[in-house]
């Protein structure tokens, strides 16, 4: 049997009714580990941070692993829009058709100056092209909650030991690490209508582009 997990409760509701996209629930062992052995903040049970924090990774998990917008329980599927950076926003359909990776790397950039091009990337190549590069997965932590419901504002950490290969580049073993803002609108019932996040790519690709010698990550296009 497997594991309870912490901090996706869902993850246990209904199992055997979810179209799983490889077959089955996944398991967030290492990743789980990763974030309690690597997290700054530690916020009491049923804290509004708490709450942020694993309807985030509740919202992740659904997007990762459910293959019907039906089966989600973390957002309102007709209503949903994502925004990234300022971008367009993106509807549920359209979120879960590219997967996350891909709607957070989306760039106006040049082709020749994309490190990570995620309009040549499907759903399951991103995945495993950062899959391959966090072994251990790829952790998030909420580090403030400045307003609750229904327009909640956050501030997050995400973290990650680059101990694969990415795109060429030889893992470095090294932490890489972003920091950004986003704000949750819900409705009555804590389901999500929209997310908006705001981020600096080069904190992410710059890690993944380091040969590991201190080289500066200003090298990453993206930070220009």
């Amino acid at each position: 049997m497997a594991t309870k997990d912490n901090y996706r409760s869902i993850l246990h509701e209904e199992v055997e009714n979810i179209h799983w996209r490889h077959g089955g629930p996944p398991t967030y062992d290492l990743v789980n580990k990763l974030f309690e052995e690597g997290r700054t903040k530690e916020w009491p049970e049923g804290s509004l941070e708490e709450t942020v924090q694993n309807a985030i990774k509740s919202w992740e998990m659904e997007l990762s692993h459910k293959i019907r917008l039906q089966d989600f329980k973390t957002i309102v599927p007709e209503k949903f829009k994502l925004f990234v950076n300022g971008r367009e926003g993106l509807s549920a359909e359209e979120t879960l058709s590219v997967g996350s990776y891909n709607a957070l790397l989306k760039s106006s950039l040049p082709k020749d100056y994309m490190p990570y091009n995620a309009n040549e990337e499907t759903f399951e190549s991103s995945h495993e092209v950062f899959k391959s590069a966090f072994p251990r997965g790829f952790a998030w932590e909420v580090i403030k909650v400045y307003t609750g419901p229904p327009e909640i504002a956050f501030k997050f950490r995400h973290w990650g030991f680059f101990e694969g290969p990415f795109k060429g580049h030889a893992p470095t073993g090294k932490m890489v690490q972003f920091f950004g803002l986003g704000t949750l609108k819900v409705d009555d019932t804590l389901k999500v209508e929209e997310v908006e996040i705001y981020y600096d790519p080069s904190e992410l690709l710059g890690g993944l582009l380091s040969s590991g010698d201190n080289t500066n990550v200003s090298a990453c296009p993206f930070s220009t």
